[in-house]
């Protein structure tokens, strides 16, 4: 639950057990990155990929990037050793695999409280399941400390016995719930991966409805599409422009004494002013990223 505006358009996932990926890592475009601790590592590598990962968090040199730890489950045989490492670790974010319930949520932050992690360090959460999407409301409403849903829909179309569609019908209750469930808490949420790097009309063509939908931005499975979901999820130099002159139109007219004011024929009321500020505001943000 935040009221900050912070650019989200990229999430890359990176393996925790490469450490050259994690070095890479430092000099990519992305706005997020997810290192991650559970599905990119095999179970033999799992102790290592959380010492690289904790140590990388450690050490910084990732600039404006915000830094996000996947754990493993917390009932697996890795996930309380995982979230006490984080923690030590202080990253932007811890990442909750597999989340199904509010009370996944307080038992993380209950750690994490033990663990001593600093007050930066939030709580995300993969949302991947049929039982996530059917409680989604009650775990947006967990926690002041989470800010952030992850929509897990490889997962989920795995679960729901669907299949990977171009217009993502079968997935399209699932991201309703889970969009409003987090706008009613005032939560970020970013979509699901695009799993074909060959197809990158395909894959623009999914964050442009992603976009769309509402989403904040996309996570990522390869530095290739960092650019692709880096341009779409940014407001555009013409929305841009029109937010300014909704900004000055409206700030004029309330001089006058009048609630609303027409721009290019259009109808401009208080509620189009708040999301002309929100995409300026946005647009410096990602500003600040870029530099």
């Amino acid at each position: 639950m935040s009221n900050q505006i912070r650019p989200r358009r990229s999430v890359l996932y990176m393996p925790g057990s490469n450490p050259r990926a994690l070095e890479k890592a430092k000099s990519l475009m992305a706005d997020g990155l997810i290192l991650d601790l559970e599905d990119a590592v095999a179970v033999e590598a799992k102790l290592d990929a959380r010492t690289l990962v904790a140590e990388a968090v450690k050490a910084g040199g990732y600039g404006q990037r915000e830094l996000i730890i996947r754990i493993n489950s917390l009932d697996s045989a890795w996930g309380e050793d995982d979230m006490k490492a984080a923690c030590t670790a202080g990253p932007d974010a811890i990442l909750l695999p597999k989340v199904e319930s509010a009370q996944m949520v307080r038992q993380a932050e209950e750690m994490m409280i033990k663990y001593h992690a600093p007050e930066k360090t939030k709580i995300w959460c993969m949302m991947e399941t049929p039982r996530a999407m059917l409680n989604a409301a009650e775990i947006a409403g967990s926690s002041d400390r989470l800010t952030c849903f992850v929509m897990g829909t490889s997962d989920l179309v795995k679960d729901l016995h669907a299949h990977h569609t171009t217009m993502r019908l079968p997935v399209l209750t699932s991201l309703g719930l889970c969009l409003l469930a987090a706008r009613a808490e005032n939560m970020d949420i970013v979509d699901g991966v695009y799993l074909d790097l060959n197809d990158d009309q395909g894959f623009r063509a999914s964050c442009t409805q992603g976009l769309e939908f509402g989403f904040d931005g996309k996570t990522l499975i390869h530095p290739k599409q960092l650019a692709g979901a880096n341009e779409i999820f940014a407001p555009s130099a013409a929305e841009l422009e029109f937010a300014h002159r909704i900004i000055e139109a409206f700030t004029e007219a309330e001089r006058e004494g009048k609630g609303v004011v027409l721009v290019d024929g259009k109808l401009i009321e208080n509620l189009h002013v708040e999301n002309a500020r929100r995409l300026v505001t946005l647009s410096e943000a990602i500003g600040g990223n870029d530099d």
